[in-house]
């Protein structure tokens, strides 16, 4: 961590602590201030409902992701129904709602931690080849520490999910909850039929913009892309990135569905800070009764008397699953827990794989994202609501780009890649962050990135992402303690169409590059070799696949280890409605249900399914 973020850091929490007592009252007022020690002190009791031994709700949800946020927010809706909320992590402060700092954010308590198994075919210019796996370990889940991308997806992603036994799941069927959850402040989009202006989760315009984004904008419609609403009619084209903040600061599930109504529901309790370790069900009649956790050092054993919702993502769905009995029999046979049903969770891992990279130079001067440009007059004009300073910049991210690959085979208006524009590269943060959090090689950062750190030369990158890979993967157990990291290899790469395709985005992106827009910046490739690439002459086909599997980054978007589908399909683990498949009032709420790699990244689906899994519980219910 180097001086200006430390700086930063004492500034913030000097700033909280000098507020006037009249302006912080309320337990919502001083949540905003506070950093995250002065949270840990002051706040965490604010959402601690501790565990009773034997105590009974309604509804016990594990997980405060998305999904399971919206979830307690719908269902204590009904005065009538008790909702236990139990969250492995603590509370946001005011650093998880500064957007530039998202990259900082997955080196903190509030990340997982989670890295994939050494891989063989990816991540070499990572140490010991794991690539890092972020998954947000507070209340507010991922959406407290993701880069805050709004993209639900293309229509065919959900027809294709109906098509597969999913009834419900049609795009028809789901846009209504993408619309239920969202407030937009988009400009030019005021009364689109695709956005909704009344929801609880903001979703707008990134006020701060870098002239490398506008210049890319237009330079990507001379290359031929259109400029669309990539969440509206259709996402082929270029656009300025859809973000989740409100005036200027991260929207996380927290923010949107808890922190509105957590002081006005008595029906709604929760605890965080609290390990879920294995859901409680009978093996004779196959049904859940609630869950056994960690508090504070104490087993407890909560009651549901209507259903169990596991909302804990990807990998800790899957997990707690494995742990109560339910999955693959190889797996628990060979960890010793009892099967109470045979279910292949865990045996199938989707993700999408990018590439970070390439970077180029500019030729202007203290214009594009540089953590060491921050100073005293912006933090202040952020702190009074200024929504335009860089502290809003969502870690970098300016425009998306959905585009077509020659070798594609997909219909012409589903998208095989994406391009995300970002106003720096892992120097943007001087090292402290990106390269962190992602645990690159400091013999990489030291020979490509080090340079431009010390000229603190303007510079941009491109993330490449591959929306529909045909590489799988997998996660599994490597014993029955509820503390041991499950062991995720996602394999990625291991089909080598996934390179080529990330070969044709990586071609596309410098094209676009070279156009007038974009050359009236003086934009130049950055041609430093990668380490383990030299052999290869810089920018043919031959050293570019080898940068995509030095350069390989993900961007937590994980589905289908709890994969979705009719019962008579063996891969799936849930039926449409989310139910486990041969267990009682149980279900699985979140994305580890999707089954297919979807065109989009996963915030946005994750509170869609929130929002169709509530209407489904309440019709079971009520």
């Amino acid at each position: 961590m180097n001086e200006i973020f430390l700086w930063l850091l004492r500034f913030l929490i000097l700033a909280a602590l000098l507020m006037p007592p009249a302006q912080t009252q309320s337990p919502q007022q001083i949540q905003q201030v506070l950093g995250i020690g002065l949270e840990n002190l002051i706040l965490s009791s604010l959402y601690n409902d501790a565990p009773h031994q034997n105590a009974s709700y309604d509804f016990i949800i594990v997980g405060a992701g998305p999904a399971g946020c919206v979830l307690a927010n719908r269902l204590s809706e009904n005065p009538n129904w008790s909702v236990y909320l139990i969250e492995a992590g603590g509370v946001e402060g005011i650093f998880h709602q500064m957007p530039v700092l998202a990259a900082f954010l997955q080196g903190t308590h509030s990340n997982w931690g989670y890295r994939s198994t050494p891989q063989k075919r990816a991540c070499y210019g990572m140490n010991n080849n794991e690539c890092f796996l972020p998954r947000g370990r507070v209340l507010g889940g991922t959406s407290s520490i993701n880069y805050m991308i709004y993209n639900r997806g293309n229509k065919r992603d959900f027809d294709r999910w109906a098509a597969a036994g999913n009834k419900g799941w049609s795009y028809e069927e789901v846009l209504p909850y993408f619309l239920k959850s969202e407030s937009a402040n988009l400009a030019g989009l005021e009364n689109s039929p695709y956005h909704n202006h009344t929801g609880p989760l903001s979703v707008e315009d990134v006020q701060y913009r870098t002239p490398a984004a506008h210049a890319y904008v237009r330079g990507a419609q001379q290359a031929g892309h259109a400029r669309t609403d990539y969440n509206g009619e259709s996402q082929m084209g270029v656009s300025y990135v859809q973000a989740n903040t409100l005036r200027g600061r991260r929207h996380s599930a927290y923010r949107a569905y808890i922190e509105p109504i957590r002081y006005e529901r008595k029906n709604l309790h929760i605890v965080t800070m609290a390990r879920v370790t294995r859901v409680l069900i009978d093996p004779v009649t196959k049904r859940a009764s609630g869950v056994e956790l960690m508090y504070r050092n104490k087993y407890y054993k909560v009651r549901a008397r209507k259903e169990v919702i596991l909302s804990a993502g990807a990998f800790n769905s899957p997990q707690l699953l494995m742990l109560s009995g339910v999955g693959p029999a190889d797996n628990l046979n060979a960890i010793g827990v009892p099967i109470v049903k045979e279910l292949p969770v865990g045996k199938l891992l989707y993700d999408h794989m990018c590439h970070f990279g390439p970077t180029f130079t500019v030729n202007t001067t203290r214009q594009l994202l540089n953590i060491a440009y921050i100073n005293a007059t912006i933090v202040k004009s952020y702190l009074l609501g200024n929504p335009s300073t860089m502290l809003s910049s969502i870690g970098g991210v300016e425009a998306l780009t959905f585009l077509k690959v020659p070798s594609s085979s997909e219909p012409s208006d589903m998208p095989d890649m994406e391009i995300i524009t970002v106003a720096g590269s892992l120097a943007a943060d001087q090292g402290t962050g990106l390269k962190q959090g992602a645990n690159f090689k400091d013999e990489l950062y030291d020979k490509v990135y080090r340079p431009l750190e010390i000229s603190m030369q303007d510079h941009f990158s491109f993330l490449i992402m591959q929306f529909h890979p045909k590489s799988v993967g997998r996660l599994w157990l490597h014993n029955r303690d509820p503390f041991e990291r499950p062991r995720i290899n996602p394999k990625y790469f291991y089909n080598p169409n996934d390179v080529q395709f990330m070969l044709e985005g990586i071609k596309e992106a410098i094209r676009i590059t070279q156009t007038p827009a974009m050359q009236e910046l003086g934009t130049r490739i950055l041609d430093t070799p990668l380490p383990g690439c030299e052999q290869y002459t810089f920018g043919t086909d031959d050293y570019w696949r080898c940068s995509i599997r030095t350069m390989s980054y993900t961007l937590h978007h994980q589905v289908a280890t709890c994969r979705m589908g009719p019962e008579s399909d063996p891969t799936t683990v849930v039926n449409a409605e989310l139910k486990v498949h041969g267990i009682q009032h149980l279900r699985v709420v979140d994305t580890s249900i999707i089954p297919f790699p979807p065109t989009a990244h996963t915030n946005a689906a994750s509170f869609m399914i929130g929002e169709k899994a509530a209407d489904m519980i309440r019709g079971d219910w009520q």
